[in-house]
Parts: structure tokens; sequence; C-alpha cells
């Protein structure tokens, strides 16, 4: 197949077809001027063996170094995709009615949402708290609230991803300390938080601390769980974030994994060895419109990761090079305009998804533009993944595109300029100095992706092609606004409740430690078992390691 004078021969061939092609197009226009992915990648007409790389072709197979086919041998002819449907909102009450629903829909693991007060470390008697308690996902605002959150869920057979980042750390206490109480040891624990903050300074922005003891709280969570929750996927590294702010394809895979080369810098800096921590570290990434690129975006991160953990930072355990991942279908690409078009939307971006070999997926729903999702849209959601599954064959085959001259050349192409970033970025001396730089370059592509939208030459439909009045959705969810009340009334009760004195013991405990460099993980854990609320744990914190302000970028 990749015989010199053969692959001359074939070129030669396409380059004769071609010219005969665009003579007919003068005739005959084809439909737009140029035909490129969201990244600009330009698209040929036809792609043959040619286009491929000849000098260095991948000959893996899954399960095989770089795992460009697929971190396990035999994929989803093993074991289907974690079925993962993002839920949170309310009290921990509903929210924990939400997961018993999904559960019984078949749903194979949980995904909490947590409000915007929870995410920055507030509680929801806070001023700032007003207003967005319960929102955007549950309210948690100390232990109570995560044993009401999981009761009746038996922590040792479901997995639990939970989306955290800033006070990741004390979330995770406060589960460590919900499964003791149901007598389920540490080990026994399956899941993942996602606890990436560099993506929050660049993207998404529910940060708390400075970079510093930011990336500290990280790597004490790595080297604790590697010794006590082994089980345990100790960081998401998200992508997701990023494409949502507007990133292309190439920069998504790119800025994901120069954040995911600090983080294991940071840890290997902070005396870990890479083989302790690395086969735990997880990714997160968007499944966008653009079908074909988004396959060849999720092989091209699994082949230029694993190259990046053997070649710069030498690990050896093959499980430290894997890059396994969570896929979420693109909420910046639901319309409120005619909503029921995003079934078809999330329906082909998860397949994307399921072709490019996601470890876990969480479809949107149809009405994610207009409110929180209902039960019979997340219901659509769930059978849209369950559909992939089970009926139309896809999982039957290990990367069934695989060996398609423009999956494979789409992949190298993405690779390729994902690395040029990365040594771009690394100029600069990694993700942390090169937050205003990646915050930028996704806000100029932002910009041009909206431009295309307005002027015509990216097609929404419902939006500037085949528009048409409909009426507004009925059943939309609406979170009720006493909700705040009553998590205020909760946390009076809490606080005349708890043993006062024994809380303030361990947060002058805690100040003293952050104050130093030993790992923050036990102490949080007592504190939570105090009682302790977040806000007071996050108020200790700061008070030690003060808060991030950001520059603004144009």
């Amino acid at each position: 197949m990749f015989d010199k004078e053969k692959m001359k021969e074939i070129k030669e061939k396409k380059d004769l077809w071609q010219k005969k092609i665009d003579e007919q197009t003068k005739k005959r226009p084809e439909r737009q001027p140029e035909f490129v992915t969201d990244s600009g990648i330009t698209i040929g007409t036809v792609y043959t063996p040619a286009d491929l790389d000849a000098e260095s072709p991948d000959l893996s197979l899954p399960g095989e170094y770089p795992f460009t086919r697929g971190v396990q041998p035999n994929m989803y002819r093993g074991r289907l995709w974690t079925m993962r449907q993002y839920a949170g909102f309310g009290t921990a009450e509903e929210t924990n009615k939400r997961f018993r629903y999904l559960l019984e829909q078949g749903q194979t693991g949980l995904s909490v949402a947590f409000d915007l007060p929870t995410q920055i470390g507030y509680d929801s008697d806070h001023p700032l708290a007003a207003g967005e308690v319960g929102k955007v996902g549950v309210a948690i605002d100390s232990i109570q609230d995560m044993e009401t959150l999981f009761d009746g869920i038996p922590l040792d057979r479901v997995s639990t991803s939970m989306t955290i980042n800033s006070p990741a750390a004390i979330l995770l206490a406060m589960y460590i300390a919900v499964a003791e109480k149901q007598g389920v040891a540490p080990d026994k624990l399956n899941g993942t938080i996602q606890n990436d903050i560099l993506k929050e300074y660049v993207a998404r922005g529910t940060y708390i601390f400075p970079p510093g003891p930011s990336m500290r709280l990280i790597t004490d969570i790595f080297a604790y769980c590697s010794r006590h929750i082994p089980n345990w996927n100790t960081i998401s590294i998200s992508g997701y974030h990023i494409r949502e702010a507007g990133s292309t394809a190439v920069q998504e895979v790119a800025f994901t994994l120069a954040d995911g080369i600090a983080y294991v810098k940071a840890a290997i800096d902070a005396g870990l060895d890479v083989d302790e921590f690395a086969p735990r570290l997880s990714f997160f990434f968007n499944a966008h419109l653009n079908f074909l690129e988004e396959i060849a975006k999720f092989r091209a991160a699994r082949r230029l990761w694993a190259k990046i953990m053997k070649e710069r930072f030498g690990a050896k355990n093959p499980r430290s090079m894997m890059l396994r991942f969570h896929t979420q279908t693109a909420g910046c690409t639901l319309t409120a305009q005619q909503p029921d078009v995003n079934i078809m939307r999330v329906a082909f971006q998860a397949l994307s998804a399921v072709l490019g070999g996601t470890q876990s997926l969480h479809t949107n729903s149809r009405d994610e533009a207009l409110a929180l999702p209902n039960e019979d849209s997340v219901l659509i959601a769930l059978r849209t993944q369950q559909v992939i599954g089970y009926e139309i064959g896809v999982a039957d085959s290990v990367d069934p595109l695989g060996g398609s001259y423009l999956i494979e050349s789409l992949t190298d192409e993405i690779e390729k300029r994902a690395a040029e970033y990365i040594e771009k970025i690394d100029s600069m001396g990694g993700a942390p100095e090169a937050i205003e730089f990646m915050q930028k370059e996704i806000k100029d592509s932002a910009y041009r992706y909206q431009m295309d939208i307005e002027t015509g030459r990216k097609v929404v439909i419902g939006v500037n092609k085949f528009i048409m009045e409909t009426e507004r959705p009925k059943g939309l969810l609406r979170v009720d606004p006493a909700v705040g009340d009553r998590q205020v009334k909760k946390l009076e009760r809490l606080r005349a409740e708890r043993d006062s004195g024994r809380v303030e013991k361990i947060l002058g405990e805690l100040r003293k430690a952050a104050g130093g460099t030993e790992n923050l993980m036990p102490h949080f854990i007592e504190a939570v078992k105090s009682y302790a609320t977040l806000g007071e744990i996050c108020d200790a914190l700061r008070e030690v390691f003060g808060e991030y302000r950001q520059q603004i970028v144009f």
C-alpha cells in the first residue's frame, strides 16, 4: 500500500482526474467556493492512499501505542461507553429524584451539575449567591446536602462524575465522607472530578484562588487519591469549555493537552512519579457539528497525548499514555428556534464521539437553549445514546472509520496543527503563562465563527436558513425561586446544631496547614465531617491563598 512508485502513480492519476473535475465545475459551479472544516482545514473532493503519510504510516491496532484506534483492544465489543447524563438543579432532594429516574431508565453513571455559588465556593446565604441558588445545578453547602444527593444510591456500585473545579478537593472530601457513612471503603469508589482549573482561567471563569495555590490543590488530590482512592480519576482535563467558548477543533486539542502537560509537570515537580498518577488522568471533549473533523479530532488527541507522555515525560506504564475521555455534545450549537432540530444535531454529535472512541458520553437535551431540560427531553437524549449503542451496529467493530483516507488524512493534519500550537505555548513557558494567548486565540475564533453565521457562509437551520415561526415549547423546567430560602434555613439549622467550637478548631488547623506544604485532603475530610460548610472552608483558604483577578483580553 505504501510503495513509493505506486503512490506516485495514484497521485498522478488523481491529479489528472482533478483537472477534469475543475474544468467541469467552471461550467457547473459547486455549491460553495471552498470546503473547509471549522478549523480551516481544506477538504478535498476525494481522498486516496497518496493523501496519507507514506513516510511514517500509523499501522497500530486498538489497545496499542499510540492508541490512535482506541485505548482498549475490543472497545465497545466488551462494554459500551458509560451513558452519563449531566444533571443537577434546585435542592439535593430534587436532584436525587432526577438521578433515580435516570438510573431507572438505563443510565450507567451519574454526572453532577453544581450551582454557581457552589462552583465558586460560596454558601447559599452569601450575598453573592442571591438569585443563583440551585439555578444551573444543585446547591451543596455541606455534607448534609451531599448525603441527601446520594440517598439510596450505593456509591460502591455507581460511577460518579462531579463537574467541579476550584473547590473540587472539598466536594471530593464530602463524597468520601458520605461513602464512609454508607460503609463503602475509599478503594471501592469509582468516578471523576473535573478539577481542571487552568481551563477556568482560559475559558470559563469559575476560579477562586490564584494559579499557584490552585495547582497545589490539584497535586494534593493526585497524591492522596493515588494512595487511598486508586480507582478515582483525579482530573478531567477539559477541552469542552474551551470549545464552548469558541475555539476550533485544533485549538481544543492543543489547549487541552497543553493544560494536561502543565498538570503532569506540576505533579512531577511535587515529587510524584509519573506512572504513579498518570493512569488516573482523564479528559473531557466537546462533540461539535463538523462530523468527520470531530472523529479525526478524537483520534489525533489520543495519538498526540500518547507521544507526549512517552517522549516528554518518560512514562513506562502503557496506561499512563492512554488518553481516556468523556464527551458531551455541543451545548453552543443548540438553538432556541425549532428546538426539535436539536435532537438531530445531538444524535450526529454523539455518533461522532462513539466513532471517535469515547469512554463515556452525555447527550444534551433539545430544550437546553431555553431552560434546564425537563424529564421528557432528558429521556430522548438518553435514548439517543441507547439507539447508537444497541441498534445501529457502529459499536460492533473497533474504530470502524479507521483506514478511511479522509479520516486518516484529517487525523494527521489535526495532530500536526495541534502540535504546532503546543510548541508555541511551550515557548511561552507553558499553559499557566500562556493563558492570555489562549484566550485571544479563542476569542478570535469565536468571532470568525459568528461572522460566518451572520453572513450565511455557515448554515444554521432555523436561524439563518429554513426559518419558520414555531410555538414556544410547553413544559419547560423552571427552578422554584424559593430554593434559596430553603437552603438558607437548612444552613441556619446546621450552624445551630453542630459543635461550633470543633468547627473553628478544625478550620484553624486547615489555615495553618494551607500556609505550609502538607497535603490538605485529610484536613478537608475532617472539616466536612465536622459539618463545616463549603463556604467556610473556602473562606479559610481565601485568607491564606488570596483570590484570582482575571486580566481582560481583547
